[in-house]
């Protein structure tokens, strides 16, 4: 609108505002829509249109916390705000910097500006809203978000109608208000190009403050950039197309034995050995891309490391390529972490479970019929019958079978670390604790199967947290306060009756029914005579492969008087007499009665392999065994365990069980 006309409407806004005030009657179509809304705000907030009272104002220390949270707005807007005053300061106008509460932050202006208007408080800290001092141009961008100028009689207090200000808003990137930045003066000295002047400033004040954030972004972005690249716990280079290194992280300086200023002129033909080399060169021409690759490394000493590496290209937006990333971890910390994650392997299957008899392939059949479930299994059975072959098939029968199988025997390991064993454990959750922790048997079983052998040698507060483990499918790390879930199948197997373990309170009765959904029995030997022929056929050939002993068989006597023995320690037993016996036997001999274990041949001596004439129970003749062996082993205990089959620490408890000395 061209100044004349302003001038010329002035006068008419304020008959209209001398009514509104003075007769309280608001003279419609002469005042612009958002004036008269302003006006009838300002009655609404109290002020008084003939008082020129400051009624905000911060303190010198409210005003510094405010400039501080506002800082690099008023750094980034005041460069163009000093343009603005360089531009005018020979006229008494100023500019000014608002926040969104309308407080005014920065200001420009001449002295004799401030000393003229001193009744208005034009300086830093006066709030200019229009609930502080009526209708006013910052006032109005604060409540619509968008630029307005307002002069003379438009203002509701008096003192401003000499006054003409135009105010824009300053937006982030979605539209939020940031500030106000606008100029105020004297009506006399209006111009028509003062708001646009005021809007474009406004809008190059955005433009800086989105390249400032994009700026800002890309620093974070590049500090992120570097922490994950010194925090990773492998070797990343990043290799130009010439195959030069242009950035590398720290550990790839520390397994090369490289310090940072080492690595200016190094590049890849100074790290590879020869034979991967050519191999790397080679992919980098023809732009492949590597996997899994095993290769050798040269340190600064040019030791040769050997590493698995995985090279990706980087192509830039046409296509074309950039640069490479080359990512690589020691071969060691490969194969350990993937024998710690791996754990046993079942290798035994059904086809491995040798016998005719019906007692053992009704077990089979019932172990088959129940592989693909997930149902608990306990394994019942003496020592020595095969429950971990049994273990191993049904995982390898199951849908798990590509996964792990983890075997823990729970009467072999201290009762202070079976929790730790199971669970795994936080670091310095006890002393000696490993750095960084270990995960326990079930998580390094998980997705798999978890075999816990010698289930009823469980200490009673390690039963407690297996139940736990088995109810809510959780682990929690001794130390540690974080669940983990887990997906594991749990085989148990004992040669205990656990249900008299129960009675004795050994064994804890919930437990007990928690493991016992599918409970199957494998058969003792002495229950299936008819399978020891074929035992021991199988036996012999494999002790005389691995031998490589060159025998001509096995006399009927032996034969049959192994049939007759009754084989307390069970198939175990059998496995380690047929050794026994192959390795006594000289090439090109037959393996005859006196090849026999002395404790069979003293046993032969008191009736054909009858023990006595009486009935015995299970642990007498178990005990009877132990006996013998020590006396034929000469009181060797290593020996005597390894004849019978079991574990050192399982026979020293036996020992204690038995009293034998």
């Amino acid at each position: 609108m061209p100044a004349k006309v302003y001038f010329e409407n002035n006068k008419r806004y304020y008959e209209v505002w001398k009514k509104f005030v003075d007769e309280d009657i608001l003279s419609q179509g002469i005042l612009k829509e958002y004036i008269e809304s302003s006006w009838m705000r300002s009655r609404s907030y109290g002020i008084k249109p003939d008082k020129c009272e400051v009624r905000m104002v911060l303190s010198s220390d409210e005003l510094g916390k405010r400039r501080l949270k506002y800082l690099n707005l008023i750094n980034i807007a005041r460069p163009f705000m000093e343009a603005i005053y360089n531009s005018i300061s020979e006229i008494d106008m100023i500019v000014r910097l608002t926040d969104p509460e309308g407080y005014v932050i920065e200001v420009f202006g001449n002295d004799s500006v401030f000393l003229k208007y001193s009744e208005l408080n034009l300086k830093k800290g006066s709030n200019v809203s229009e609930r502080a001092i009526g209708t006013n141009a910052i006032g109005l961008v604060l409540q619509k978000n968008r630029p307005y100028q307002v002069m003379g009689y438009e203002h509701y207090r008096s003192c401003l109608h000499e006054w003409t200000t135009a105010a824009a808003p300053i937006k982030d990137q979605d539209g939020n208000l940031l500030g106000v930045i606008s100029m105020s003066g004297s009506f006399d000295l209006f111009h028509p190009h003062t708001f646009g002047l005021i809007i474009s400033s406004s809008l190059a004040i955005e433009h800086e403050m989105s390249l400032d954030r994009i700026n800002n972004e890309l620093k974070r972005t590049n500090e992120h950039y570097y922490a994950i690249m010194e925090s990773i716990t492998e070797g990343i280079l990043c290799i130009d197309s010439k195959g030069n290194i242009i950035d590398i992280n720290m550990f790839a300086r520390k397994f090369l034995k490289y310090d940072d200023g080492d690595l200016k002129n190094i590049t890849l033909r100074d790290i590879l050995a020869n034979q991967s080399l050519r191999k790397i060169l080679n992919g980098l021409k023809n732009h492949q891309k590597f996997e899994e690759e095993e290769l050798y490394l040269l340190d600064k000493n040019g030791r040769r490391r050997s590493c698995i590496m995985n090279l990706t290209p980087v192509e830039n937006s046409n296509g074309d390529l950039k640069e490479y990333v080359f990512t690589f971890r020691g071969s060691k910390k490969i194969h350990s972490l993937v024998n710690k994650i791996v754990g046993a392997k079942a290798i035994y299957t059904f086809d491995d479970i040798l016998g005719q008899s019906k007692k053992i392939n009704d077990v089979i059949k019932v172990s088959k019929l129940v592989s693909d479930t997930d149902a608990t299994i306990l394994l019942n059975g003496e020592s020595g019958t095969g429950k971990e072959l049994f273990a191993q098939s049904i995982h390898n029968a199951s849908k798990r079978k590509g996964n792990s199988f983890v075997f823990l025997n729970c009467g072999a390991i201290p009762r202070e670390l079976v929790a730790s064993e199971l669970f795994g454990y936080v670091e310095g959750a006890f002393t000696g604790a490993r750095k960084g922790g270990t995960p326990g048997k079930f998580e390094l079983a998980d997705g798999g199967t978890i075999f816990l052998d010698e289930i009823g040698d469980m200490p009673l507060d390690a039963q407690a947290n297996l139940l736990r483990v088995l109810e809510t499918k959780e682990v929690m790390r001794v130390g540690g306060h974080d669940l983990i879930p887990i997906d594991v199948r749990v085989i148990a197997a004992t040669h205990k009756n656990l249900n008299e373990e129960v009675k004795r309170g050994n064994f804890r009765q919930d437990l007990f029914f928690r493991l016992n959904v599918m409970p199957i029995t494998t058969p003792s030997l002495r229950e299936r005579k008819e399978d020891i022929p074929v035992l021991i056929d199988n036996f012999y050939d494999y002790f005389t492969k691995k031998e490589k002993k060159s025998l001509v068989g096995i006399s009927k006597e032996v034969y049959r008087l192994l049939t007759k023995y009754d084989w307390p320690g069970n198939v175990r037993e059998l496995q380690n007499v047929m050794q026994l016996m192959v390795n006594m036997a000289q090439d090109d001999e037959e393996i005859v009665v006196k090849h026999l274990p002395k404790y069979l041949m003293e046993t032969k001596v008191q009736g054909d392999y009858k023990f006595d004439d009486k009935l015995m129970s299970l642990d007498d003749i178990e005990r009877s065994a132990i006996i013998r062996t020590i006396k034929h082993c000469q009181g060797n205990l290593v020996k005597t365990a390894k004849v019978l089959g079991i574990g050192r620490t399982t026979l020293y408890r036996k020992l204690q069980k038995y009293n034998i000395e």
